[in-house]
């Protein structure tokens, strides 16, 4: 089961003979790393933190940047050393075998497409609130959720008809267009080329880290200590939950590793942009949650039991916020903004949530970017059909796989609400992190002797470290995600053994050949250690 592993050196060989064109620099993977990471959990989620962490939030955002960090770490020695697409992916096919590596690139799908997703919504909103805010444009609720969808959908299989379902069907809407319009946007410029794509991604970066910054600069100097006490209200359980939350302000940053293959001069830029991303992102998340604390207070509201409300409990919170009037960050769906108009600087305020507006799509494009980056690999490994590893002989892009996952995440951003999206997709983004961590060390024991352009200092101390950071964080989740988590992976094994394991090009003994060599039949894959042959 565990038998099929795919050598370094095939898919390398395999790279060079279906490769993608190499456009990028350190500058840009820095740029699309900062792209993919800043965005709906430093705009949206710091209120959630500041629900279960009060202040402590800023403790919770220093243990999901240490765990980001050295997995960041493992990330870059395996990304310099296999400067091919797939990330994670590729790297557990090559070290542990097709099973896990199947496993890893089906969670990578919580991670990306469930993400993009999600933040299609997320944008929605603020695009929503743009319109009414500056040009006095009211979309229809029927145009910007789903609710009323979802309702029916719950009473189809049974649900008793709720006060909350009545409300949902009379208020609720059937799609969220602009959610599934900038969706199809994004699709469109990802399939007319990598370079396009991340020169618009670097100009939101821009908007961002500008928005980002006059926050800081806004905030910090109105700060009060004594708001920072008490410090760990809901102790370290609520740090622990709110971390675990707060790691989807991370996700993403790996994502710079999907496009390994299309860098140039991979061994030097490719950790540049892994590490150079995290660290930009983790300054301005600590900076900026110092601000909300310090500048507003960020207490969490408690029940009549003195016990902190949990944030998806959406009548109770709303309860509570009408109880202080909405005066409390915890209570705002746009914490940044928020914070600045309480301190006297209501139009910075807007031109904040106007950033956030502009520049949220570039998480999308990020998102989408990593999706169709794994699914090309799984599909040029025969894991998935070969149609989805088509290189458009224009564009030089994925652009079968590409327009698949657009209309994908397009429909599933149209006909579904946010919910518990961020915390399924963390679980899918640290099991695969975990991965990694494991394939460093197992492959520092197997190929000591291959050529890495970086290597991952302390290995034996960092890997365990982060592997146990991913574990700690994994299960600090909800015990719902989790058994989301286990159902999507039973359903992965399933498609596996019906269509990947029977189509594999490894299984079927086959490895790709040098492009310089066109005309070499494939060859065999060599038995196993042992004498263990591949079925």
């Amino acid at each position: 089961m565990f038998g099929r592993v795919k050598p370094l050196d095939a898919i390398l060989a395999t790279a060079e003979k279906k490769s993608l064109h190499r456009s990028l620099g350190a500058f840009q993977l820095t740029m699309l790393g900062v792209g993919a990471v800043i965005g709906t959990g430093i705009f949206v989620l710091t209120a959630e933190a500041a629900q279960k962490a009060g202040p402590g939030m800023m403790l919770s955002f220093v243990i999901a940047g240490v765990v980001c960090a050295v997995a960041a770490l493992c990330y870059s020695e395996m990304a310099s050393m296999v400067p091919v697409s797939g990330s994670a992916y590729t790297y557990s096919y090559a070290v542990m075998g097709e099973t896990l590596a199947w496993m890893v690139g089906w969670a990578l799908v919580l991670e990306y497409a469930v993400a993009a997703g999600a933040v299609s919504v997320g944008w929605s909103g603020y695009f929503v609130g743009l319109l009414r805010e500056y040009l006095g444009l009211a979309i229809p609720p029927e145009l910007v959720n789903a609710n009323a969808l979802i309702a029916h959908i719950k009473l189809a299989f049974g649900a008793p008809m709720s006060d909350e379902l009545v409300t949902a069907i009379d208020v609720g809407g059937y799609i969220n267009l602009p959610a599934f319009l900038i969706a199809l946007l994004v699709t469109w410029l990802l399939v007319i080329g990598t370079r396009e794509s991340a020169m618009v991604n670097a100009v939101l970066v821009v908007v961002k880290i500008t928005a980002l910054t006059a926050f800081i600069a806004l905030a910090i100097p109105v700060m009060n200590s004594d708001n920072f006490e008490p410090f760990a209200p809901l102790g370290f359980a609520g740090i622990s939950a709110a971390a675990a939350s707060i790691f989807f302000a991370y996700v993403g940053f790996d994502a710079v590793s999907t496009a390994a293959e299309e860098t140039k001069n991979p061994q030097r830029n490719m950790p540049i942009g892994l590490i150079g991303s995290l660290g930009i992102c983790t300054i301005f998340y600590l900076l900026v949650a110092w601000g909300v604390i310090g500048s507003v207070g960020a207490q969490p509201l408690l029940d009549s039991a003195g016990k902190g409300i949990e944030p998806g409990n959406a009548t109770a919170m709303a309860a509570a916020c009408a109880d202080v009037a909405g005066q409390a960050v915890v209570c705002s769906k746009e914490a940044l903004a928020w914070t600045l108009r309480e301190i006297g600087w209501k139009q910075i305020g807007n031109l904040v949530g106007l950033a956030a507006g502009i520049a949220l799509p570039s998480v999308v494009l990020m998102m989408m970017f990593g999706q169709t980056r794994i699914f090309f690999v799984m599909s040029r490994d025969g894991l998935l059909p070969e149609v989805l590893s088509r290189v458009h002989p224009k564009y030089h892009t994925p652009h079968v796989v590409t327009i698949i996952t657009g209309i994908a995440v397009a429909c599933f951003a149209a006909l579904f609400p946010v919910g518990l999206l961020a915390d399924i997709s963390n679980s899918g983004t640290l099991f695969a992190f975990a991965m990694v961590a494991i394939a460093v060390m197992v492959l520092r024991r197997t190929d000591p002797s291959r050529h890495r352009p970086f290597r991952t200092p302390a290995v034996n101390l960092v890997a365990p470290l982060a592997i146990a950071g991913c574990v700690y964080l994994f299960f600090s989740l909800s015990g719902y995600t989790l058994s989301l988590f286990a159902g999507w992976a039973v359903f992965g094994l399933f498609v596996y053994f019906f269509y990947g394991r029977r189509h594999s090009h490894v299984g079927r003994g086959h490895v790709e050949v040098h492009e310089g060599d066109p005309e070499t039949p494939p060859r065999p894959v060599p038995p196993l250690p042992g004498g263990v042959e591949l079925d």
